[in-house]
């Protein structure tokens, strides 16, 4: 994912009744994977107690985008290493195969917060656990932990 800004924009305002509006690129992520044929786009919020592990290892039927909205998420996909996603920062998967193996809170006296917008393929569920049997036999797939 890149947080190259060249995409901002500046927008001017019609009303001229106040400052136009401010428009900055998060993040974009080039050569993103297709979503999949007539997939659903549905966006969430995602609330973590302070402490919690968040979702067991899953994966999506199609890509992710997420925005941290509060706090700050531990966050890893196969064969990345666990990276910590903080308020104002962006994330994406690229859903198919790949096991996202975390999504929990960083934080253990807070709670945190995330968008996440995923593009499910029809009648699949928007997250489908992963077996304790396929992560055993995925085991090298998954970026050494320290």
């Amino acid at each position: 994912m890149s947080t190259d800004h060249a995409h901002a924009h500046h927008l001017e305002n019609p009303d001229k009744s106040g400052p136009p509006p401010k428009i900055d690129v998060v993040a974009t992520v080039p050569g993103a994977p297709p979503a999949p044929e007539g997939a659903e786009a549905m966006t969430i919020l995602v609330t973590l107690p302070p402490n919690s592990p968040g979702a067991p290892p899953h994966r999506h039927s199609g890509p992710a985008f997420g925005y941290v909205v509060k706090g700050a998420v531990n966050f890893e996909l196969e064969g990345e290493p666990v990276r910590v996603v903080r308020a104002g920062e962006a994330f994406w998967e690229p859903g198919g195969d790949v096991i996202h193996y975390q999504d929990g809170n960083h934080l253990d006296d807070d709670e945190s917060a995330f968008v996440v917008t995923m593009f499910c393929a029809p009648g699949q569920p928007m997250l489908t656990p992963v077996s304790a049997e396929e992560l055993e036999a995925r085991r090298d797939r998954r970026a050494p932990r320290s």
